[in-house]
Formats: structure tokens, C-alpha cells, sequence
């Protein structure tokens, strides 16, 4: 699916995918909890786990910074990303 210009503009505005290939949640090390996925912020480049996770730290993240948008940590997870302003989710694999 390519990125339509009508897609919120926090995911169209990303020029290049923020991804430092950490694969653990670096909040739930802290706190010695377990998670499901992981999500890249695209503002800062922090690794957080995803709201199917029992912590949801990316969600909280966002909460606490205002950070819209989150990739997905795991490389075979596809190429998408999420806004959560806008709750809206698109395709940017066109983007390295």
C-alpha cells in the first residue's frame, strides 16, 4: 500500500526510519517485566513495548512526550507505522 497523501501528517512527514535494532523493552528491563512486541519511537529512537504487551511503555511513552508515531522494533514485522494522535497506521516501506 503506498502513502497517500491524505495520511496523517505526523507518518507523512517522516523522511527516514529511526530503528537502533535494540530487541528488548527498556522499560520493562528496568522493572524485570516481559513483553509481546516492541516499537521504535520516531522522534527520540526509543524501544518500548507495543499496547498488547502488559505495560504498554509505548503508548505511556507517547502520553508522557508527545512522540506521535512508532514503527515496529522486529524486523519481520513489515514496514508500517502508527501515529497515535490520529490512531491512523500506513505503509512506509518506501522510506530506509
Amino acid at each position: 500500500m503506498p502513502l497517500k497523501k491524505n495520511v496523517c501528517h505526523h507518518i507523512a512527514d517522516l523522511e527516514s526510519l529511526k530503528n537502533p535494532g535494540i530487541d528488548y523493552c527498556e522499560e520493562c528491563i528496568k522493572t524485570g517485566d516481559t513483553w509481546l512486541h516492541l516499537r521504535v519511537c520516531q522522534t527520540c529512537g526509543k524501544v518500548h513495548c507495543c499496547d498488547s504487551s502488559p505495560n504498554r511503555h509505548a503508548a505511556k511513552h507517547y502520553e508522557s512526550t508527545g512522540h506521535a508515531v512508532v514503527i515496529p522494533a522486529e524486523k519481520n514485522a513489515g514496514a508500517w507505522a502508527y501515529c497515535f494522535v490520529h490512531q491512523a497506521m500506513a505503509d512506509v516501506s518506501h522510506l530506509k
